[in-house]
């Protein structure tokens, strides 16, 4: 066994089910008897947990018990509904009938358009040979058939939502991997390339295969990301490395203005993420935004955790990264409140650091910025079909035999909600075309992927995920609940529409949580590039509005209708937000307070960042 895995499954104190002998069936008389039956349990315990830890590997964490309940539900109460079975064959019939009259009309209907357009969010057949015979005949047949499994996979009377949910987004991944546009024979594309090129095209796409086979094995990042070195290329932001503890460094950058304003700013990035992602290039880093603007950042940089941080938990979190941060700050930057960001995972924790200072009367805080980040969970969209006691229960296994969750694993789930884009588009341009687009420091980044401990990821999942216990009062920091509804600092949360991570639904429940003064944004881009929108950055669009705490609560889909669209990038707004809450500019404080333990440890970016 790896060396810091616990001894047996009955130690491991985040443990979620007991064996037999901990469930009361052991005779005290017979204790002889009892120890026998306890080390039986645990060997079973063990043996269990290391075929499912062999599996995972082989599956992405995901639990083939759970892809079977689903289709089971979905295929038993298929079976007992003759109604539903009627309106299928109707279905079928209606395409096929509708796709003859198509080719009689060779190749187009009386006005003009095709007989089915893909989605909004599909580009596979945009381009103008897919117009063209016998191709238009073949993606129209495929996107006739995707609709009618989505309409069997879908509204069958009985079937839980989950496994509903489960079951529609298998059959869509499984008619994405056989899609027109993944074989060369059924891609026009992909012909007239070749022909063109004489077949150039496979020969750097076999180069490209080749190269990325290569790299995954010997675990080396992709093609193009050495371009974009840590300290050098991104986070090139000057700061000193003023606090270190097991789990955080804290930078705190060189401000970059005369005068600043007094409250400083914290940043809590998620540790699912390297914190550079909000200092990426000179001209796209919020962290010299704020510089420029005048405010004193600091910036919590996570360790990736490894098997000797198996055991940290959420409480870990809090205490070693928030709390701690404060604390060096309030040291720093003496008798001023300060302006709190969190991102993503790190805006969850700070909501609930923010709750339980608040709880204590504390006026630690000046203002409150969450940016994608969920505090209610029950809407968390496509990242529920992975979430369920099943799933937790098997992921459990694998993060107990390795003490985290490996980064491949954890990519793989993430892909799968956009296969798409991130899996079968990307292998027809690198493989089939042969074109490779360059590496940008976005992309670079998202390859510089973390870990995440085996009890901290746990109790989230648990807790968070599928208790609610934040949304729903029950959530205790040192042994009592906190309640979001106790924040009374001003906030401002931003969500972006296309978010596969946060969804935006999810992330405006924060005005029912809240009975604070709220401003709330929604932006353009997904998860990671709408919140890396700097002033400049072409397409990008936003709405934002502003909620009293006197004020009513308004529906997300009125709001959305109601609020105007702003073009261009929220950062100015947020600024002038925080300029708002701010006080008169001051000098700016210096870097650490020595005398107080907190010297200048080493140069920004420090040293958890670049431990792989």
């Amino acid at each position: 066994m790896p060396k810091h895995r616990p001894a047996s499954p009955a130690a491991d104190p985040s443990a979620r089910r007991s064996s037999p002998a901990v469930q009361g069936g052991i005779l005290p008389s017979d204790p002889a008897r009892a120890a026998d039956l306890a080390a039986d349990a645990v060997r079973a315990e063990v043996l269990d947990r290391l075929m499912h830890a062999a599996q995972a590997r082989f599956t992405y964490t995901l639990s083939p018990a759970a892809l079977v309940l689903a289709f089971l539900d979905w295929g038993m109460h298929l079976a007992n509904a003759p109604g539903k079975q009627a309106v299928l064959l109707e279905k079928a019939l209606r395409k096929w009938v509708r796709f003859a009259l198509y080719l009689a009309r060779a190749g187009g209907s009386d006005d003009g358009r095709a007989c089915i357009e893909p989605l909004p969010q599909d580009h596979r057949f945009t381009g103008p040979a897919w117009r063209q015979p016998p191709f238009d005949y073949i993606y129209q047949a495929f996107l006739l058939q995707q609709q009618w499994w989505h309409n069997a996979a879908t509204g069958i009377s009985g079937v839980s939502a989950a496994h509903e949910r489960i079951v529609a987004f298998t059959m869509r991944q499984i008619l994405d991997m056989v899609s027109p546009s993944n074989f060369v024979w059924a891609n026009p594309e992909v012909l007239r390339q070749t022909l063109d090129e004489a077949g150039q095209n496979f020969v750097r796409g076999a180069t490209h295969l080749f190269e990325d086979w290569e790299r995954a094995v010997a675990g080396r990042p992709p093609v193009g990301t050495e371009q974009f070195r840590i300290g050098q290329d991104v986070a090139t932001t000057r700061g000193k490395v003023i606090y270190r503890n097991e789990l955080i460094e804290l930078i705190q950058y060189h401000p970059t203005t005369e005068r600043v304003h007094p409250e400083p700013m914290l940043i809590v990035p998620a540790w699912i993420m390297k914190y550079y992602i909000l200092d990426l290039s000179p001209g796209n880093s919020l962290v010299g935004h704020l510089l420029g603007n005048g405010f004193t950042v600091f910036m919590i940089s996570w360790r990736n955790p490894g098997a000797e941080q198996r055991d940290l938990d959420m409480s870990d979190y809090h205490r070693l990264g928030i709390v701690d941060a404060l604390a060096a700050i309030a040291a720093i930057v003496p008798g001023q409140p300060v302006h709190c960001c969190g991102y993503c995972l790190g805006g969850t924790l700070l909501s609930i650091a923010a709750a339980a200072l608040a709880r204590g009367g504390s006026a630690r805080l000046k203002s409150l910025t969450l940016f994608a980040a969920q505090t209610d969970f029950t809407e968390a969209g496509e990242l529920m079909l992975f979430i369920n006691d099943s799933q937790v229960a098997y992921l459990e296994d694998a993060m107990w035999e390795q003490g985290y969750l490996d980064t491949r694993q954890m990519a793989g789930a993430f892909q799968l909600l956009r296969s798409n884009d991130l899996i079968w588009s990307q292998m027809v341009r690198e493989y089939l075309k042969g074109d490779r687009p360059p590496m940008t420091d976005l992309m670079a980044w998202n390859a510089d992927a973390t870990r995440m401990p085996y009890r901290m990821h746990s109790q989230y999942l648990r807790r968070l995920f599928l208790a609610n216990d934040l949304a729903e009062g029950r959530y205790a920091v040192e042994g009592r609940p906190v309640a979001l509804s106790d924040i009374h600092v001003p906030a401002f949360g931003v969500a972006t529409q296309t978010d596969h991570v946060a969804p935006w639904r999810s992330v405006y429940k924060l005005h029912l949580l809240t009975d604070t003064d709220l401003t709330f944004v929604l932006t353009s881009g997904g998860h990671n590039a709408g919140i890396v929108s700097e002033p400049g950055h072409p397409g990008r669009s936003y709405q934002l509005a502003h909620r009293p705490a006197e004020g009513r609560y308004v529906d997300p889909e009125t709001w959305r209708a109601i609020t105007p669209v702003a073009e261009g990038s929220w950062w100015p707004a947020w600024i002038e937000w925080l300029r708002r809450h701010s006080s008169v500019p001051t000098t700016p404080p210096g870097l650490g307070a020595a005398e107080l333990g907190y010297p200048p440890l080493a140069d920004a970016p420090g040293r958890y960042v670049l431990e792989p």
